[in-house]
């Protein structure tokens, strides 16, 4: 009997837990959509770079957040508040998360393809030296051929 009484008010809870929750006011500086997507997207690049190399931006001294807030020119108050008003609503923020993604994604795979030109460019510069070089070879080859057949032979 208690087993079902809990199962009762489990199930009570699940479904008014969350309805109580009071939506946060319209911040009076409250951020754009366009600029909290720029700064999401900025803090995101960021967070990747920390993990691919946290030792050299401590050593750089750089500071993500700091970074963040001065090209922003906004505070954390303002970020803070504005990052709580747009996530109440989970469906208009996984929007704005998903540009973002999408973003990322598009970026990536400019880079991938900047990154095969170049590989294919610096294939083709030492392909090139290669070529140089074996040209150099046989033209060497070709003198000490020429220079040993043009020798005269003088018999007296």
């Amino acid at each position: 009997m208690v087993n079902k009484w809990c199962t009762i008010f489990g199930i009570f809870i699940f479904f008014f837990g969350c309805s109580g929750r009071v939506k946060p006011k319209k911040p009076d500086n409250l951020i754009s959509k366009e600029k909290m997507t720029e700064i999401l997207y900025d803090l995101y690049i960021i967070n990747g770079a920390k993990n691919v190399n946290k030792k050299l931006l401590e050593e750089k001294g750089f500071a993500p957040k700091t970074y963040v807030l001065r090209k922003y020119n906004i505070d954390s108050t303002q970020f803070a508040e504005s990052n709580t008003y747009y996530a109440f609503d989970p469906d208009a923020y996984r929007d704005l998360v998903e540009r973002i993604k999408t973003r990322i994604e598009n970026e990536k795979e400019s880079v991938e393809e900047l990154q095969k030109k170049e590989r294919q460019e610096a294939k083709l510069r030492q392909d090139s030296i290669k070529s140089i070089n074996n040209n150099k070879a046989i033209q060497k080859k070709i003198n000490i051929d020429t220079t040993i057949s043009i020798k005269p032979n003088i018999k007296n």
